[in-house]
């Protein structure tokens, strides 16, 4: 028969495997790494003492450009403050001269923008003078046309005799001496060489032969240019006694004289300039 194990082997066989067991448990092996895991509470602490620390140097940093920027103040007002007596005093010459810099050269800008709008005045009032001119000399002289109150005179033929060159003539001198500054004979402008001679076909007017009735236009003065012609003795007079031609006067507001002459050309005389 075999014989029965005592308690006391089979106690002593469990401690041994137990032990045995530990150690195997307690050896690394090199396909299954022990990995030891940290605590939860201990990474938990470092990353709020992380976020304190970053938030200390946000401040710190903030407190300082506070600083700087409250000193860089403090620094420009006080600059006057810390100047001594004579450096306030050189400030203030600099300053003076540099406003007196200032104000000769807005002087001497003022001047000359003053001188140029003079000169500008002067040109625009040359100008204009000269077109004022131009127009005068081209109505004188019969180049341009010309429009105004005045009188529109009709002279029919003579009854008793044809009017003559010198009746004629009278008649224009009459006109001017009333102050007529444009007159026109038929389709002749009248200027300062206008003159007026009989012939066999009748009036001649600067070359060109006058037809019945006369139209005389002159622009003036209406009423001194009427009273020139019907004054009694005058020279209406006489076309109606002396001639037998019907004279009839119309004072208008707008005499209009479209007659115009060809610039003369002088093949001697020269302008001067």
């Amino acid at each position: 028969m075999a014989r029965r194990r005592q308690p006391q082997d089979v106690l002593t066989k469990m401690h041994i495997q137990h032990v045995q067991d530990k150690a195997n448990d307690s050896t690394d092996t090199g396909s299954f790494p022990v990995v030891r895991r940290r605590s939860r509470k201990r990474s938990l602490n470092a990353n709020a003492t992380r976020m304190r620390l970053l938030t200390s140097a946000l401040i710190t940093v903030m407190c300082a450009l506070l600083a700087f920027g409250y000193m860089v103040q403090i620094n420009t007002k006080s600059n006057y403050e810390t100047m001594s007596e004579d450096e306030l005093v050189s400030l203030i010459s600099q300053t003076s001269t540099q406003v007196q810099n200032l104000e000769q050269r807005k002087s001497e800008l003022t001047s000359q923008l003053d001188s140029l709008q003079a000169t500008a005045d002067k040109q625009a009032a040359a100008e204009k003078i000269a077109k004022q001119n131009e127009e005068t000399n081209g109505i004188l002289s019969g180049r341009l046309p010309a429009k105004g109150q005045g009188v529109v005179i009709r002279i029919t033929r003579g009854t008793k005799t044809d009017v003559d060159a010198s009746t004629m003539f009278t008649l224009l001198e009459e006109l001017r001496n009333a102050g007529a500054e444009v007159i026109a004979v038929n389709s002749v402008r009248v200027i300062t060489s206008t003159y007026i001679s009989d012939t066999d076909s009748g009036l001649v007017c600067d070359g060109v032969v006058l037809s019945t009735p006369y139209i005389i236009k002159a622009i003036g003065d209406p009423q001194a240019l009427a009273n020139a012609v019907n004054i009694a003795g005058g020279v209406g007079s006489r076309l109606k006694v002396k001639f037998g031609a019907n004279v009839t006067v119309t004072t208008e507001n707008e005499v209009r004289i479209t007659e115009v002459r060809e610039t003369q050309q002088y093949q001697y005389a020269q302008t001067v300039e």
